[in-house]
């Protein structure tokens, strides 16, 4: 309940309750990664996995920089996916990825231009869960649990 000076003051996110929520989406975004390989197959777990990949890293460039303006965690993470998938016309990811399962995770190994289009997708869901979850954790009244 409100005190008779709290005139519903609009209190900005904390970055401790923001660090919680984005490591808790990582969690769960790497999860239902996983859970997608196990369970799907084709183009659904391949682009479906994509899109995964860049919501991941979306919640780790706020997991990082925890007042970060979603518009901008969406374009970094958009930027990263993008620049990991042109950086496999190269050779590296290929080579760093048949010596580390790790490597192939995070790097993969060919280029796959499809999956430029899958990686704008998971950004977009990252840039409007993360609006709705900034708003929800910002517009709260001072004061309410």
């Amino acid at each position: 309940m409100r005190g008779p000076g709290d005139r519903g003051v609009v209190t900005v996110a904390d970055p401790v309750r923001t660090r919680l929520a984005a490591a808790g989406a990582a969690v769960v975004t790497a999860g239902a990664g996983l859970g997608l390989r196990a369970v799907a197959a084709g183009d659904v777990a391949k682009y479906g996995g994509d899109a995964l990949y860049t919501v991941l890293i979306h919640t780790l460039v706020v997991l990082t920089v925890p007042r970060v303006r979603p518009v901008t965690a969406a374009g970094s993470a958009l930027a990263f996916s993008w620049a990991v998938e042109f950086l496999q016309l190269s050779n590296v990811p290929a080579e760093l990825s048949a010596r580390s399962s790790v490597a192939r995770l995070v790097l993969g190994s060919t280029f796959n231009p499809p999956d430029l289009f899958w990686y704008a997708v998971g950004a977009a869901a990252g840039w409007l869960v993360h609006t709705a979850a900034g708003s929800f954790l910002s517009c709260r009244p001072k004061g309410r649990a």
